[in-house]
């Protein structure tokens, strides 16, 4: 996208992650391959998203002496997938940050009006006390996103992050409109949507090519 990004709009273009993600848009890689890269992707995201992460001092001893060092609460972390695709990021995620709580929005896409349908939601317990990052591949219309931060809020957490493979202007104005105080950290802002909501060129729909059920 050539026009600058909106606010809070955090671009993850370290070399690696595109690469990987080019890989993934090649419509010859197969199911496997699509879910092993997407894992790799995920977690080397995940770095970028907690960089700001809070640290405590704990004091533990080295072979040699006693020291402090500096540890996060995995804890009070949780990663929220927008079901279904959002699980193929939680993998990539979990393997960094193992001590992670996991909740899940289950959202599925009216095929007429493009609106989404709630049909599950299960969250840890004390949300009020945890950060939450939610996850999925694609960030389009922005309606899924949108209805899952709205329902999350509910639950008063200490903040909110969007994570995404991809997105698209559309997808980030109608975010930023309805929630304007939610990073979202993607791998690439592609050009636009199309007419099925879409987005172009991306890489198709995620959940069929995570779980082969195209």
């Amino acid at each position: 996208m050539s026009s600058p990004l909106p606010p809070n709009v955090h671009l993850v273009d370290h070399p690696l992650v595109q690469h990987k993600l080019t890989l993934m848009r090649n419509k010859t890689a197969s199911t496997n391959s699509f879910r092993r890269l997407l894992a790799e992707l995920a977690s080397l995201m995940t770095y970028e998203v907690t960089r700001d992460m809070a640290l405590q001092d704990v004091q533990i001893e080295t072979p040699l002496e006693t020291m402090t060092g500096k540890m996060i609460d995995g804890k009070k972390l949780v990663f929220v997938s927008i079901l279904r695709a959002g699980n193929g990021i939680l993998e990539g995620m979990l393997n960094v940050v193992p001590g992670a709580r996991v909740g899940h929005v289950g959202l599925y896409r009216d095929p007429k009006t493009l609106h989404p349908v709630e049909y599950y939601f299960k969250m840890p317990q004390e949300m009020d006390a945890r950060d939450i990052i939610v996850v999925d591949p694609m960030l389009a219309t922005g309606n899924s996103a949108i209805a899952a931060v709205d329902r999350l809020k509910k639950l008063n957490p200490k903040s909110i992050k969007f994570v995404c493979l991809l997105t698209c202007p559309e997808g980030l104005k109608a975010m930023h409109d309805a929630h304007p105080d939610v990073p979202v950290y993607t791998a690439a802002v592609d050009r636009q949507l199309n007419d099925h909501g879409y987005i172009l060129p991306g890489l198709g729909d995620a959940g069929d090519r995570i779980f082969g059920t195209q």
